[in-house]
């Protein structure tokens, strides 16, 4: 089985935004989140914590413009991180489910950590913002987040009557089935390929 501490860094700096994150997977803490978005920073802790990841993550972005480029590309170069830090897919346990509540709120996720990069997202949000957040840009993040990091990741919003219990239950859910598709294996990688991708 491979041993290989799964740790790494990475940057992005564009005309838009400036992003630097410390990404370990192997360990549960730290965990800060500074991007200038308060509810997602609460999101990108939420989803570190379930994972069970260590996450120093700071962004500047052109919020005077809009969030919109900071969500992004914070997607983009976590999921990027994310496969690096993994390093060899085939080594994973590589399927993860999860049924997340959050008070009224019900997540369903489901991951394919298997080289193929493709993103279902089925939700419906009772309010288009959380705080000056939104909502809408959720989609984008992890949009951006599995083409960079080779996943397929389903995200279903069962019901939820608020957008707040209902973001927190995805970003929880996804955790959650990273955490179970990511655990390392011994032999062949699942597929009937005997390759993944």
């Amino acid at each position: 089985m491979n041993s290989r501490i799964r740790r790494v860094e990475a940057t992005r700096q564009t005309k838009e935004t400036d992003i630097r994150l410390s990404l370990n997977l192997d360990s549960g803490g730290p965990v800060e989140v500074a991007t200038g978005i308060g509810f997602f920073d609460h999101l990108l802790i939420t989803l570190v914590t379930y994972a069970g990841w260590s996450l120093v993550l700071k962004a500047k972005g052109d919020l005077g413009v809009d969030q919109h480029h900071t969500v992004e590309d914070v997607g983009l170069v976590l999921g990027g991180a994310l496969a690096e830090a993994v390093g060899d897919f085939s080594a994973h346990a590589r399927f993860g489910l999860s049924l997340t509540p959050m008070d009224e709120a019900l997540a369903e996720v489901a991951v394919d950590a298997g080289c193929r990069a493709f993103l279902y997202f089925e939700v419906t949000w009772p309010q288009l913002s959380c705080g000056d957040f939104e909502v809408c840009l959720i989609e984008e993040f992890w949009r951006a987040f599995c083409g960079r990091a080779g996943l397929t990741l389903h995200i279903i919003g069962r019901h939820g009557r608020n957008s707040h219990h209902l973001a927190e239950a995805v970003f929880k859910g996804v955790g959650r089935a990273l955490a179970l598709a990511l655990v390392k294996r011994a032999g062949e990688p699942l597929s009937t390929k005997g390759v993944l991708g």
